[in-house]
């Protein structure tokens, strides 16, 4: 076991009906803030950085989840072109800055060269200190020009982060989250935590600076840091417009083409049996509770025979006695 396992202590988890229910109202507030970035023209950039299987994307689902496309924007670069790497470093990023009235979510940033690429080999050690040294000032001309630049790291131990690279590995449907890159990334750990460690060093930043959010536990991570977003952006509340639904005219003028037709999808659910998977929530409740009834029905029926074999015992034991 690493030093940074034994000194992370094991977070609670956080009960599914808290998690819920508390991300529901997180949610509602960040269309309340949507609504003001829209009519206050601000602009708004929030970098997700950290390890591997630190939580970055699920967090960033939850919050887009409800927001509006045209307004919250994710950012996800791959892997530079051969023409971008022959661009300045910083030059593939600006395209995808917000303009007024826009949230941009960066799953990674130009952070990229200060970690995997500094750590891998991706770049020289001329062009990682050249890093170092623009990008406080790319960022504090993006924060004087007006823009709102939020930064988050991702933290997690190295045993938390095997975890969830096994349980990827074993789902067909997260499979594809795992790269040769990320698997190695377990053999430089040590490199990777240097390489964070200087990074904070040169760009944590009065105008911009680094929050930590420790995502042991998933849905902490994204509570805790949904709520510090919000805490920061000097929002007002704002409602999503009320609009009106109109009565729908009568006797318009239109005959529906015949059904035959059209070319329907085949309706697979006709042919589908009885579900398969655990049932959820009040049908699960239900479900152990029947289980449970069933069981005391069948141990009442058993009762009368139990008593008879142990009686039967007992007369057994006393009669050796009495020989």
């Amino acid at each position: 076991m690493s030093k940074s396992s034994k000194t992370r202590a094991k977070p609670k988890r956080v009960p599914l009906p808290v998690y819920s229910a508390e991300l529901r109202n997180l949610q509602t507030e960040l269309v309340a803030m949507q609504e003001w970035v829209k009519e206050s023209g601000a602009r708004i950039v929030v970098i997700f950085e950290g390890r591997d299987a630190a939580g970055k994307g699920s967090a960033i689902k939850r919050v887009t989840e409800f927001l509006n496309p045209r307004v919250a924007r994710i950012v996800a670069l791959p892997v530079p072109t051969e023409r971008e790497r022959g661009q300045w470093y910083f030059q593939r990023y600006i395209e995808h800055l917000p303009s007024t009235g826009e949230i941009v979510l960066m799953d990674r940033s130009w952070y990229n060269r200060a970690g995997v690429e500094h750590v891998m080999g991706y770049c020289t050690p001329d062009e990682y200190r050249r890093f170092l040294h623009q990008a406080p000032l790319f960022e504090r001309m993006l924060v004087e020009d007006g823009i709102l630049l939020v930064k988050y790291w991702f933290s997690v131990s190295d045993t938390e982060q095997e975890r969830r690279f096994r349980s990827r590995l074993n789902d067909p449907m997260r499979r594809w989250k795992l790269s040769g890159t990320d698997l190695f990334s377990i053999t430089k750990w040590v490199d990777y935590s240097r390489a964070k460690d200087e990074m904070f060093v040169h760009t944590d930043l009065p105008e911009a600076p680094w929050w930590v959010v420790e995502s042991e536990d998933k849905r902490a991570a994204r509570l805790n840091m949904i709520s510090h977003l919000l805490s920061i952006v000097p929002y007002t509340h704002r409602e999503p417009p009320l609009v009106t639904i109109p009565a729908r005219p009568e006797g318009a003028e239109y005959e529906r083409p015949p059904r035959e037709l059209n070319r329907p999808v085949p309706d697979i659910t006709a042919t589908l049996g009885e579900p398969t998977a655990k049932p959820k929530g009040k049908a699960r409740i239900k479900k152990k509770a029947k289980k449970k009834a069933e069981a005391k029905a069948e141990a009442a029926k058993l009762a009368p025979e139990k008593a008879a074999k142990q009686e039967a015992k007992q007369k057994a034991a006393e009669a050796k006695l009495t020989v």
